[in-house]
């Protein structure tokens, strides 16, 4: 049986992760841990993320889930979510300015506070449905239709112009990168597991995603 890890560091939306994988996924076993052997020994791995990048990188590195995820992002997929995506870039302007795991160069920006699309000002926090546009042809858009929805709930975002791992692209105000995807690693920004269909059948091909 293959497993999947989601790892539990404190910091995600662990419930509704895990209880989506297992519905796309019924023959594979779930594992909701912060147990580095169990984590190691997994088929695939889930990093997920909410809240604050200060207090989420605090908790990764306190824990050591840093060295943990330059591990096991090697050679097995690997799947980011929402500040779980955040976190894999290599430095985020919240809160003063937060260094990341780094397995991906891209910078995380600030929103701002003065958002506007076509002289509409636009509310910070993003939260909301937003059409996703396919930029790279990858596993895990498979049978998902190029600019379907999906949930997005954030302050910051991974910039889109010369990111040479973009997957995906959304706009909210500014083009933003709503995915990344290098080798066996992808990540979203937005959360798969309350994108209804969409979000769903992305967990599906991650499940059956060999990471190439």
């Amino acid at each position: 049986m293959k497993t999947v890890a989601i790892i539990d560091y404190g910091m995600g939306n662990l419930h509704s992760a895990r209880k989506a994988v297992e519905h796309v996924a019924p023959d594979v076993r779930v594992l909701v841990t912060d147990n580095a052997d169990q984590i190691r020994e997994a088929d695939r791995v889930i990093l997920p993320g909410v809240g604050a990048i200060r207090d989420c990188m605090a908790e990764i590195r306190r824990l050591g889930v840093d060295e943990l995820v330059r591990e096991v992002s090697r050679d097995r997929p690997f799947l980011g979510i929402c500040v779980g995506m955040q976190a894999i870039m290599s430095h985020s302007e919240e809160n003063g300015g937060i260094e990341g795991i780094g397995l991906l160069p891209s910078q995380v920006r600030y929103f701002g506070d003065n958002l506007s699309e076509n002289g509409e000002r636009l509310k910070v926090p993003h939260m909301g449905w937003n059409r996703v546009w396919q930029t790279v042809d990858h596993p895990l858009w498979h049978d998902i239709p190029d600019g379907d929805r999906f949930y997005f709930v954030h302050s910051y975002y991974v910039e889109a112009e010369g990111n040479p791992d973009m997957a995906g692209r959304t706009r909210y105000g500014i083009d933003l990168a709503a995915a990344v995807a290098k080798d066996n690693i992808f990540a979203a920004q937005f959360h798969p597991e309350k994108s209804a269909r969409a979000g769903l059948q992305l967990l599906k091909n991650f499940t059956n995603w060999s990471g190439r």
